[in-house]
């Protein structure tokens, strides 16, 4: 689920340091040993089904949340995996334990974000976010629909649809864990985003702008290690799909045993820029046109623009051919990198109506000049998310890999 507001990161750098001296049958050796991260779990389950109402290709984890600095927690389930926002996003609803609202410049912080399925808004709010063994200690959350800033502001209402309850997104809220740590870099600067504002009461609320550290926060930059990216691996599938798929979502970027980048081919994503909202995109080349292009476990299909295949009626928006079709499109990352990738698309209707929630060839229509990989790429493959300006052994993020 492509998230329209992306944001500017922090580098960060690990490394090893070590010394020693020795000398003569008189002199004391004293060697310091080096700093070793130690090994911690990193790595959590992620399930494609239905969501809470029948979406299919709905990628699925639970989300531990906290009261910062307390042992009063919550587990949030059917939570959607997304790697095309930044920021984890809850429904109200959702919350049982009393977070702490952040404020500033006399007001409450409020966050809107805008989606391929409609606009989210809410007031932004602090927690200790765990996933397997990682901790992000008290970060920015945004929580939707808040009962409390239930007026939206005119300059968030004009993102369209407001997704205002779970039975609308299908899901209990959105991890973001794309290639950004933050989730609106020129809200550093310009209150004109219509992102953040300041409100004093629910219905006087002000555009504001607000730092790096105030903003809904990627948790994965926020963790003290294994925090220069992810990856998540997926099962291959058959051209009839199943009624859901097991994967996991692995934490680091060869920071640890099980998350080395190995031979995956790097394709870099163009880095965030004040000058230009598409960062953290490619390009892909198809039926002879070329495309700003992204990888986004949060979309459900492929997502591409052709007018010479039928549309789905009862479904629509996504693509019902009469017979599957075998497509072909070239990924080239701003490095250089490239490779043609096949793809099928199905008759999404017939996968539907067979109850197969989980399916490697579901096509849907987007804009002119936009291609966006959704989770039928995912399938069979493991693909590693970069963080912006954060070090990896294969170099230094915004990319992806597989």
């Amino acid at each position: 689920m492509r998230n329209l507001f992306l944001l500017i990161s922090v580098a960060l750098a690990l490394g090893l340091t070590g010394c020693g001296g020795g000398g003569g049958s008189s002199t004391t050796t004293v060697v310091t040993p080096p700093v070793v991260v130690p090994t911690i779990a990193n790595q959590i389950a992620v399930t494609v089904n239905q969501g809470l109402s029948g979406e299919p290709n709905t990628p699925n984890v639970s989300v531990t949340i906290c009261v910062p600095g307390t042992t009063t927690c919550q587990v949030i389930p059917n939570v959607l995996l997304d790697t095309g926002s930044f920021g984890l996003r809850l429904f109200a609803s959702s919350i049982t334990i009393p977070l702490p609202t952040r404020t500033d410049g006399g007001g409450t912080l409020t966050n809107c974000a805008q989606f391929g399925l409609g606009t989210t808004y809410g007031s932004v709010q602090l927690a200790d976010i765990k996933l397997a063994g990682e901790i992000a200690s008290n970060t920015a959350i945004q929580v939707i629909a808040d009962p409390n800033f239930s007026t939206v502001p005119g300059a968030c209402a004009n993102g369209g649809v407001q997704v205002t309850s779970a039975a609308i997104l299908r899901s209990n809220g959105i991890l973001g864990i794309g290639s950004e740590p933050v989730d609106c870099p020129a809200c550093v600067s310009s209150a004109g985003q219509g992102v953040y504002f300041i409100c004093t009461s629910s219905s006087s609320c002000t555009q504001t702008t607000v730092a790096a550290a105030l903003q809904v926060t990627n948790p994965i930059a926020n963790f003290p290690q294994d925090n220069n990216g992810d990856l998540i691996t997926l099962p291959a599938l058959t051209a009839s799909g199943a009624t859901s798929a097991n994967g996991t979502l692995t934490f680091g970027i060869g920071t640890q045993t099980n998350n080395a980048l190995g031979s995956a081919a790097i394709y870099t994503t163009t880095p965030f820029s004040n000058t230009s909202q598409f960062y953290d995109t490619f390009t892909t080349v198809f039926n002879g046109g070329s495309n700003l292009a992204f990888v986004d476990s949060g979309s459900n299909a492929t997502f591409f623009d052709d007018g010479s295949i039928t549309q789905c009626n009862i479904s629509t928006g996504f693509y019902c051919p009469t017979s599957t079709l075998a497509l072909t499109a070239v990924m080239q990352g701003v490095n250089g990198t490239n490779s043609a990738q096949n793809f099928s698309v199905a008759n999404a209707q017939t996968l539907f109506d067979n109850g197969e929630f989980a399916t490697n060839n579901i096509g849907g229509t987007t804009q002119a000049g936009v291609f966006d990989w959704g989770l039928p790429f995912f399938f069979g493959r493991t693909i590693y998310t970069a963080l912006d300006g954060h070090s990896t052994p294969g170099g230094t993020g915004p990319y992806v890999a597989f």
